[in-house]
């Protein structure tokens, strides 16, 4: 509704009478043009007051941003405020009612629920976008401890709320099932769905970003040689990778499932004052069982059609129209596309050699079943051991 004070002011420009100066000095049909125009103006401005007022408007990507302070410090710590600042999307790719879902989120639980029935709401929706995993008991059990936020052993109606909202937010649901990986931030603390992270000190492994208006103006290759300018020295290069290759390790056949990276982009990843590597931005990641649900059974015409996210890609068989459930190119094949412009300026000359030689390996690795065991772990393991021989026992390591 509008504010009170805005109806008495428009009640007072359509039915109180201008003074006889005003009257005696502008015809009548000017005074009702001037009248129309101003009404149509706070008319405007209430429209656009609703628009950036909307709760549901202020979470939405860019605007979150924009609008809602989302860097600060707590307890002297510098960390990152986030919100539900995912688009809704239906399965289908059709944009849902934004609003509608934000009211959904706090649907459930609905009073009365025990918490044994909690308990099994919160199974069914972890096997649901995990998978069936022997430890999923062991998380329902983190999810309950963390959701009692005022930690008193009981978990109210609106802490249990306030979770469900959050874990249907898929980074949030990552940060809780890689909790305990090194290379994951720390989720610090939540309230209703904001959140918040420690702060990733480097949010990018490049520290020069075109943005997308000027990118038509500036050659690829400039960017590419100021970043490579600007780039930290190459043992601590090598120290960050050694770090995602881990990432890439944790997220394979982990505790709670395999993960995949579904946009593998250098603002994706960070590292912090020690150069240790950082995943900045885990809403690319998406569980394993997740996309072979999204592509299970999925209707398509050629492989560009069994795409999850940017590049989570499987092959369309096109006998029968429908696309196949293994994802083509597995994690650490797309993590050494990355590293193959990130490590290999500036490496030292002794090393460069075998390095090139193990990354155009890595860059073909197969994401099928057949390769994925042994041959994967070997090229990965291979990559780290000649990294961390060329930089231990030095001040880098």
């Amino acid at each position: 509704m509008m504010p009170r004070a805005l109806r008495r002011l428009v009640h007072l420009m359509l039915f109180c009478p201008l003074s006889k100066g005003l009257q005696s000095r502008l015809p009548a049909i000017k005074v009702k043009y001037l009248l129309l125009a101003w009404l149509g103006i706070l008319i405007a401005s209430w429209i656009l007051y609703m628009q950036y007022a909307s709760y549901s408007e202020l979470c939405r990507g860019h605007v979150c941003q924009m609008i809602i302070v989302y860097i600060g410090l707590w307890k002297e710590r510098p960390v990152v405020i986030k919100c539900s600042i995912e688009d809704p999307v239906k399965i289908d790719g059709a944009p849902d009612s934004v609003l509608r879902q934000e009211m959904s989120l706090f649907d459930k639980p609905t009073r009365g629920t025990s918490m044994d029935e909690f308990k099994e709401m919160l199974h069914s929706f972890l096997k649901a976008n995990l998978g069936e995993q022997p430890s999923l008991s062991t998380l329902v059990d983190r999810v309950i401890t963390l959701a009692d936020i005022n930690q008193d052993g009981k978990v109210s109606l609106a802490e249990a709320k306030s979770i469900w909202a959050l874990l249907q937010i898929n980074e949030f649901l990552l940060m809780v099932a890689l909790q305990e990986k090194e290379h994951t931030p720390k989720l610090l603390g939540f309230c209703g769905d904001l959140y918040v992270t420690e702060r990733v000190g480097h949010s990018s492994l490049y520290r020069l970003e075109v943005p997308h208006y000027l990118q038509a103006l500036v050659p690829e290759a400039l960017s590419s040689s100021l970043n490579h300018w600007l780039a930290p020295a190459w043992p601590r290069r090598a120290r960050i990778t050694i770090g995602l290759l881990e990432f890439v390790e944790e997220v394979f056949h982990g505790s709670y499932g395999s993960f995949l990276i579904c946009d593998a982009n250098p603002h994706h990843v960070g590292y912090n004052a020690k150069y240790d590597c950082k995943m900045a931005n885990l809403r690319s990641v998406a569980s394993e069982a997740v996309v072979r649900g999204f592509l299970k059974g999925r209707r398509c015409e050629t492989n560009a059609d069994c795409t999850y996210g940017r590049d989570c890609t499987a092959t369309c068989d096109r006998l029968v129209k429908q696309c196949n459930t293994e994802v083509v190119q597995p994690n650490l094949a797309k993590v050494c596309v990355l590293l193959q412009d990130f490590l290999l300026f500036g490496a030292p000359s002794d090393l460069r050699g075998d390095l090139e030689k193990q990354l155009r390996t890595c860059v073909t690795l197969s994401g099928l079943a057949s390769q994925m065991e042994v041959h994967h772990s070997l090229v990965l393991n291979n990559l780290k051991t000649l990294l961390w021989k060329k930089i231990s026992n030095t001040q880098y390591s």
